[in-house]
């Protein structure tokens, strides 16, 4: 494909490339506290499941293949993220660094695949080039340094397209036997994205790709990735965990496939309702100032999209890549677009191609493009800094608090509040007790941390009755003769008046988000 009119940049070797880029992801990723709620449930479950915290025995449950949210199976999600930020934190300690890790492997394996297949189709410059905006982008940044699954599975995904599309490209040998290293690499993260979020793993490549070949008519490619050594390849990756996990708790396939993906994709009661517009705005204004290219990128891509004649010139040749990428972007938001409720995160399976059609515009080198490499840097570092003083309801000093304070052993118990990042800061070895209003028959129908923690509940009923406690039989938990800890959200009323019954309560710490009470142990009639 033709580049740009531009004298091409100072090209690095992919070595000192994607080394640099691992550097610049790195280097900010522990700065600032965990942010609450997301990164601090995942980070606490890859924490429980690393330290054992409520699991039963080894030998029984299979301990390390089961999530669980303060104490009770969580199937939320698939365990590769924890998996990956489990391995972080054995090596480099429990810190937010660590639990960013799946997000940071997640996000490098974007920018990698990307750059590999630029450099195949459109050479070094461009690639280089497209590296630059994609690694500076502040959607990309923040999503690597954000501790969900989005940016892990958005990685896995987008490597799995490029290599589905180098797998179709491939020219048979003479041998009759078909090339099936591409195919058999394809499969395998497509493999790995089923287990770092679900069945998106394998809808989002197929949509891309299949009705891509299909358009051209490339039979033969379409043959060559469905083959039944790599299928044979993906179900053996993928079905071990969730075998294991249905024997375990029989209930698991209707509620983690049936509830937690159908539904949550057809139903619009869950949280985050918005417009079917909403990816349309969210992709130009997250990746600005790069977005404001955008002009001169379908100027310069309209003149490559021009017909020229012979299906097999470079031309042509090209025309089907831009097609893939308009394809990719238009598959991806508007897969996500159609059910009502919408999560930023959701559309970065977008971002390569998004990114790739930016890049064509982009006048590298001169003081336009250079200007806005700085302002998308600067707002990178920004988004970064900034939580680091301010970071809404994280309970983080509160935490610090508690872990000073409180003897081993004595109990902790959440007041109709859940502090995710609690109990990761504080270092709690047992799942604190949480109080709220179990019975309420509203509960089922709000997607929200009540929901989560009755639904994990069912899984293990034992372990739910020990753990989640009525908030009128509040008092009854400082029955014992170790002291009580209660953690409080301020802002709370039925949380206050609740604690107002407890006798002999005394306030120990107070701020923003957090307040922490302890009352001592005593004998109870």
């Amino acid at each position: 494909m033709p580049s740009v009119d531009t004298p091409a940049p100072r090209l690095l070797s992919p070595r000192l490339v994607l080394l640099a880029l691992a550097f610049w992801l790195v280097a900010t990723a522990g700065l600032r506290p965990l942010l609450v709620p997301d990164e601090g449930r995942y980070a606490g479950v890859a924490r429980d499941m690393l330290l054992g915290v409520g699991a039963p025995p080894l030998l029984s449950q299979g301990l390390g293949w089961v999530p669980r949210l303060n104490g009770l199976p969580f199937f939320h999600k698939p365990p590769l993220m924890y998996w990956l930020d489990m391995a972080a934190m054995a090596v480099l300690g429990i810190h937010p660094l660590s639990a960013r890790f799946a997000s940071l492997v997640g996000a490098w394996l974007m920018a990698a695949a990307m750059y590999f297949a630029l450099r195949r189709w459109h050479g070094p410059a461009f690639a280089q080039r497209a590296l630059l905006v994609l690694g500076s982008c502040p959607f990309f940044f923040i999503g690597a340094q954000y501790a969900n699954m989005d940016m892990l599975v958005a990685g896995l995904i987008t490597a799995s397209v490029l290599a589905f599309v180098r797998a179709a490209e491939e020219v048979p040998a003479p041998q009759p036997a078909p090339l099936l290293r591409w195919p058999l690499l394809a499969w395998a993260l497509t493999a790995l994205a089923v287990l770092a979020k679900g069945l998106i793993g394998v809808v989002l490549p197929l949509l891309v790709v299949v009705p891509w070949l299909v358009a051209q008519r490339r039979w033969q490619g379409l043959r060559r990735l469905l083959h039944p050594l790599p299928l044979a390849l993906f179900a053996a990756l993928v079905l071990p965990w969730f075998v294991a996990v249905q024997r375990l708790y029989p209930g698991f396939f209707d509620y983690f496939i049936i509830e937690q993906q159908a539904r949550r994709f057809a139903n619009a009661t869950f949280n985050n309702v918005q417009s079917p517009w909403f990816y349309l705005m969210v992709l130009p204004v997250l990746t600005l100032p790069w977005a404001l290219w955008l002009p001169r990128a379908v100027q310069q891509w309209a003149i490559i999209a021009r017909p020229a004649s012979g299906a097999e010139t470079a031309a042509a040749r090209a025309r089907w890549q831009l097609a893939l990428y308009g394809w990719w972007i238009l598959a991806v938001v508007g897969f996500f677009s159609l059910p009502s409720a919408k999560l930023v995160g959701y559309v970065l399976p977008a971002l390569v191609p998004w990114c790739m059609l930016l890049c064509r515009g982009v006048s590298f080198p001169g003081r336009a493009a250079g200007a806005t490499l700085v302002a998308a840097a600067l707002c990178c570092i920004a988004a970064v800094l900034i939580p680091i003083e301010h970071t809404p309801h994280s309970s983080r000093q509160a935490a610090q608090a508690l872990a000073a304070q409180r003897t081993p052993g004595e109990r902790v118990v959440f007041v109709d509040s859940m502090f995710y990042d609690l109990p990761f800061y504080a270092g709690l070895r047992e799942p604190p007790t949480v109080a709220s209003d179990w019975a309420d028959p509203a509960l089922p129908r709000h997607d929200n941390w009540r929901k989560e923690l009755a639904d994990a509940a069912r899984f293990d009923p034992a372990q739910g009755r020990r753990l989640l406690w009525p908030l009128t039989q509040l008092t009854a938990l400082t029955c014992q003769a170790q002291a009580t800890w209660f953690v409080v959200d301020p802002q709370n009323r039925t949380a206050a008046a609740a604690i107002a019954q407890v006798p002999q309560i005394t306030a120990m710490y107070a701020d923003a988000n957090v307040r922490l009470l302890r009352a001592p142990g005593r004998r109870c009639p």
